[in-house]
């Protein structure tokens, strides 16, 4: 009989968890964010050529069908957006395959929210003050260009440095062969081994101009310095870890159907296996989701935070290995 039957986490944290949920809840009720709860199996799933679906074959009215566990409730929050629901809250189950360490678990709690008529300053200032609701003791909140950070860090520009600097470059810091990597994985590298460890350590790091390669599901703009197209989004570090992903979100369907087609053309480039499209997150779109920002928060990773753990395994009640 096996004995690996009890909690990852100690009741007690567990009671710490379930207060913390309480004081963000009450954080959007003051806001009057409406809270909603969406679906984790989805006809479409995330073709995001960094994540990883989970699928299964479910038995439906329309028969034996696949069916994908959400990568994040983005999808269906979007369509309830088009709907007219007005901003939303979720804090909601998700997977991604693959994803287990420290900071990682394959199933996991996302906290997201979307703000019609928000810019994205605006969601990076109610991102800060959500933080400072469960973590008040954190230090200040500075906003950092990408490409500033690679030319402080490195004396590269991610955007004009030739391809093969940036890949000599990799290798060395990385120590693994990057010769027939592209620019967008030699820039991942760099970044998570040379720059995202010293971020966020004396208060609140925020992102913002990302490649516009790296856009996903966010708008793009161009970059007063020197007119190059950036992607219209943030993320937020603190002690150097990766804690929220935030968006002024594509609302153009033809666009969004392009990306997730040109997501699994390079899916198939690089040997991975297509993913359904979710075609009525198009038409939502289509039918016209109103113009604003969101942003995803990975709450374990907050909590852990909060409650000074060394793990995202040590806040939840079992974590994959044991469940």
């Amino acid at each position: 009989m096996t004995d690996d039957w009890h909690p990852t986490a100690s009741i007690e944290t567990l009671r710490e968890r379930s207060r913390l949920l309480a004081r963000i809840r009450a954080f959007f009720t003051e806001r009057d964010v409406l809270e909603v709860e969406t679906p984790v199996l989805g006809h479409g799933g995330s073709t995001d050529v960094h994540l990883d679906s989970l699928c299964l074959a479910a038995t439906t009215p329309a028969g034996c069908e696949r069916l994908w566990l959400q990568t994040s409730p983005e999808f269906h929050m979007k369509r309830l957006l088009a709907a007219g629901s007005g901003p939303i809250f979720q804090l909601a189950r998700s997977f991604r395959n693959g994803e287990v360490g420290r900071r990682h678990n394959i199933e996991f709690t996302m906290l997201e929210w979307y703000r019609p008529g928000f810019t994205l300053d605006t969601l990076i200032g109610e991102t800060d003050a959500l933080i400072r609701h469960v973590l008040p003791s954190v230090g200040p909140c500075r906003q950092r260009r990408y490409r500033d950070l690679f030319r402080e860090a490195l004396q590269v520009d991610p955007f004009t440095t030739p391809l093969g600097t940036l890949r000599q470059l990799a290798m060395q810091h990385g120590q693994i062969d990057m010769m027939e990597s592209e620019r967008d994985a030699c820039l991942d590298l760099l970044m998570s081994v040379m720059i995202e460890p010293g971020l966020g350590r004396d208060g609140i790091d925020v992102v913002i101009d990302y490649p516009a390669s790296q856009a996903a599901l966010a708008r793009r703009r161009y970059d007063p310095e020197d007119g190059v197209e950036v992607a219209a989004r943030f993320e937020v570090y603190i002690n150097g870890l990766e804690l929220a992903n935030g968006y002024h979100e594509l609302t153009d369907a033809k666009e969004q159907a392009n990306r997730f087609d040109e997501d699994n053309r390079e899916r198939e480039r690089l040997g991975k296996p297509p993913v359904d499209v979710d075609r009525r997150l198009v038409a939502a779109l289509q039918a016209g989701m109103p113009e604003g920002c969101g942003v995803a928060l990975g709450l374990d990773r907050l909590i852990q935070l909060v409650l000074g753990k060394d793990s995202v395994a040590d806040v939840m009640a079992f974590a994959t290995p044991n469940a």
